[in-house]
């Protein structure tokens, strides 16, 4: 970083012009030399120079962000192109285990239909049984 110019003689002249003896003028002087020259200021150029580094970095991390965010969306439409065919394949395993059941039901329902003609004709063949024994000629 430049270092900030300060014209010691004219600060001298000036003090002493204000009244203030050479040797404390020169003190003054000397201290504040001494100050500037400890304090690391930034001139309008460095601050120009930082600006365009931290905009170069600011682009390239927006750089850097949209194609994390490129990535990010071709690998959620993979999962979903995936979770898709998973959800597909399901929904057929869920399909012919239901067919099954289906079938089984259908086969126990006819059974059971069977089987209640089947006992309702016993029913009514004891009943005639029973009213031939009691009312019977």
């Amino acid at each position: 970083m430049p270092a900030v110019t300060f014209d010691t003689l004219k600060f001298v002249k000036t003090l002493k012009e204000a009244g203030v003896s050479e040797l404390q003028a020169e003190a003054f002087s000397t201290a504040v030399r001494e100050s500037h020259e400890a304090a690391e200021l930034a001139t309008k150029a460095d601050l120009r120079e930082y600006e365009s580094a931290i905009r170069g970095d600011l682009e390239k991390l927006e750089s850097g962000l949209h194609h994390e965010m490129g990535n990010l969306r071709h690998e959620i439409k993979e999962l979903e192109t995936g979770l898709r065919h998973e959800m597909k394949e399901l929904e057929l395993r869920i399909d012919t285990r239901f067919g099954h059941i289906d079938t089984r039901f259908e086969k126990v329902y006819g059974e059971m239909l069977l089987l209640k003609w089947m006992l309702s004709l016993l029913i009514a063949g004891v009943a005639s049984l029973v009213l031939k024994a009691f009312f019977g000629t």
